[in-house]
């Protein structure tokens, strides 16, 4: 279907293709002139929806107390350590 473009140069896209592509309001419509014919690729604007409580009910996760979670830091910063010393015998360190 044909459509008369606007007298602000706007064209209305029409509805079974905007359902087609899920194009809703506040969508970004980029324009592209390639040799005789403008060509427009769509953009869905960012969610603007809150993600609170999303996992809710997706399981049930117990955190160990403070000193359970520190040790296990210090854990992994010495192995992480003894890791880059490793080969300092041969070369200086980074």
């Amino acid at each position: 279907m044909a459509h008369v473009v606007g007298p602000k140069g706007q064209v209305v896209i029409e509805k079974e293709i905007r359902d087609r592509l899920g194009i809703g309001p506040g969508w970004l419509a980029l324009q592209v002139l390639v040799d005789d014919h403008v060509e427009i690729r769509f953009v869905p604007p960012e969610h603007d929806r809150s993600l609170a409580g999303i996992l809710a009910g997706r399981g049930r996760v117990t955190l160990p107390d403070d000193d359970a979670l520190r040790g296990a830091r210090e854990r992994a910063w010495d192995e992480r350590a003894h890791e880059r010393a490793a080969g300092w015998d041969e070369r200086p360190p980074a």
